[in-house]
């Protein structure tokens, strides 16, 4: 038997407490512990949900842990990762372009509706059917290789403008979305956004934007044919549309493209709603957020649910709060729930 005044016990007995306090310090904190990995949240339900959520399924030994390889979070992008008012940013996007196009189409200037964008008559833009925009997005999204697309989207993304910001689309992010991706993707979550976008158009900035690469992009798509020009394989889009990546789209989306389901998911309007149904709706711990725009001083304040201006751009309606009730989704209020909400300290135009 050694005793604790024996020399060779003692320098032992000292060289295992150097080596467990050095373990100590070199694995990692709860998730507690951490300096706060959400600074731009204030503290309230929302917050607490994202964070136990994380605790609890990245806790070896926890029932709700959840195996790395099927760690999945998806988002919606308009509205919930970036502005959506008053327009999408692929809406300035096809606008912008077709401006710019007009001079090799002097038909247009007597053709509905692009007529009605030419000349910025804003009251008949509003009442713009679905048509209507397909009939813009076939000239200014199709007619050209995939790759030609991306290059148009990258050129004109630093060109962009919002005028309620006053700023590129790309700058109008949310500060408080990009700390939830990046709290995910640290404990192991894949970030998926699943947009009714045009998958193309997100995936020419995802990987910059967002952190997120483009194979991880799920969007509505239009059709494409493989052609040989100029003796190269090349991927043309044509106008028509191929996958609408909205309402029960996105859960067929999900499955189609992933083949899991999420065990979180965020999004802000109706065309969620599925995408949310469809996640809460597994076995183990699954949670769904809503972003409420509520925050006229900072954003855009649209609904209407809790009496909100209602837009034809986001709809968040009562029977969707009456959805997340019953569904125990998650609200979150850009009000009351964000300290900060642009990434870059954008502010309004006064």
């Amino acid at each position: 038997m050694r005793h604790s005044f024996d020399p060779e016990f003692k320098g032992t007995t000292m060289l295992r407490t150097l080596t467990i306090a050095f373990a100590l310090l070199a694995a990692p904190l709860p998730l507690a512990a951490q300096d706060d990995p959400l600074p731009s949240w204030n503290e309230g339900a929302a917050k607490t949900a994202i964070l136990e959520f994380v605790a609890q399924t990245t806790a070896e030994g926890e029932a709700s842990y959840v195996a790395p390889d099927d760690r999945l979070a998806t988002f919606d992008q308009d509205g919930t990762l970036w502005v959506e008012q008053p327009l999408y940013g692929q809406g300035f996007f096809a606008l912008d372009r077709l401006a710019k196009m007009a001079p090799d189409h002097p038909e247009w200037k007597d053709t509905e509706p692009f007529k009605s964008v030419l000349t910025g008559d804003h009251a008949a833009m509003a009442k713009f059917t679905e048509k209507d925009w397909m009939a813009i997005v076939a000239v200014t999204h199709a007619g050209m290789s995939t790759d030609d697309f991306e290059t148009i989207v990258s050129d004109w993304l630093p060109t962009s403008k919002n005028p309620i910001f006053d700023a590129p689309v790309t700058e109008l992010t949310y500060q408080p979305m990009h700390e939830v991706m990046d709290l995910l993707r640290t404990n192991g979550f894949q970030t998926w956004i699943v947009t009714g976008g045009g998958q193309e158009f997100v995936r020419a900035y995802a990987n910059d934007v967002y952190g997120v690469p483009t194979q991880q992009v799920i969007g509505s798509s239009i059709a494409t044919k493989y052609q040989m020009v100029d003796g190269k394989p090349v991927l043309m889009r044509d106008a028509k549309l191929f996958f609408n990546d909205n309402d029960d789209g996105k859960a067929i989306g999900i499955n189609l493209f992933i083949g899991k389901r999420p065990q979180i998911a965020f999004g802000n309007t109706e065309g969620d709603k599925e995408m949310l149904q469809w996640t809460t709706a597994g076995d183990g711990l699954r949670l769904g957020f809503l972003l409420l725009h509520d925050d006229a001083d900072r954003e855009v304040a649209y609904g209407p649910a809790n009496g909100l201006p209602d837009t034809k751009v986001g709809t968040f309606s009562e029977a969707l709060m009456d959805s997340a009730e019953q569904n125990d989704w998650t609200v979150i209020s850009m009000k009351n729930d964000w300290k900060t909400i642009f990434a870059k300290g954008v502010e309004k135009v006064k």
